[in-house]
């Protein structure tokens, strides 16, 4: 990881935990500078994808201006893991493996997950409960020619680290479709939902390496009132 990432993570999570409160600024890119031991350029990278993400708005002749956010919200366009987003925003939380085998992709799968039919997979099913209350259910498939090895202890702890820090892989980019479903009977076994609940918003996605090579599809069930997903958009200049 490259230093102007580092200090990117470093000061988002002083964001999400309330270090740098939202209609502060930031301190000084030279304060940072001197804090961190790194180069002017290196600050100004860390702060321009602080930007990019929704984090901050440079202001003229003021300095970073940390911008509002809520707890309990799910990027749509970032691909970041449930372990990350957790220890980012600081929530209390555990993660149950309910079940992890291989199985082969029939013809019928094929088409939902990007597979090829007969591809060898690990099904992995986890539920995420927050304040003790099961509110995700998360099902992923993992092809098993880029993810040979996995255990349930890995699974309750971060899969992406272990894809990245102790099986070399590159995490590249994913294709995502969100959905609102009828609940299953699945769902009302395995998650605490309220009373009145007859749906559940359902994240769809196809994970591919930098080589794109698809390595994962998973579907993250969430309660529908318990969060809020979101993206940060800003608008280019015209080049017309």
């Amino acid at each position: 990881m490259k230093n102007y990432e580092v200090i990117y993570q470093a000061i988002e999570r002083g964001i999400l935990k309330g270090i740098y409160e939202a209609g502060s600024y930031l301190p000084s890119e030279n304060s940072l500078r001197q804090s961190y031991h790194v180069s002017r350029d290196t600050i100004r990278k860390a702060l321009a994808l602080l930007m990019a993400n929704g984090y901050i708005q440079k202001i003229q002749g003021k300095g970073s201006l940390v911008l509002k956010r809520e707890q309990l919200r799910f990027p749509v366009s970032g691909l970041t893991s449930y372990k990350e987003l957790q220890n980012s925003y600081g929530y209390e939380s555990s993660t149950a493996v309910i079940s992890l085998k291989k199985i082969v992709i029939d013809e019928k799968a094929a088409q939902i997950t990007g597979f090829e039919a007969g591809s060898l997979c690990w099904e992995l099913i986890r539920t995420r409960a927050i304040e003790q209350k099961k509110v995700i259910l998360d099902k992923d498939l993992l092809l098993t020619a880029i993810i040979p090895e996995i255990d349930t202890e890995i699974a309750k702890d971060s899969i992406y680290r272990y894809f990245e820090n102790q099986l070399g892989l590159t995490i590249a980019f994913a294709e995502k479709e969100i959905t609102i479903d009828a609940l299953t009977d699945e769902d009302r076994e395995l998650l605490d939902l309220n009373q009145h609940d007859i749906n559940i918003v359902s994240v769809k996605s196809r994970v591919f390496t930098n080589d794109a090579r698809q390595f994962q599809y998973t579907e993250s069930r969430h309660q529908v009132d318990k969060f809020r997903f979101f993206d940060f958009a800003r608008r280019h200049p015209s080049t017309m």
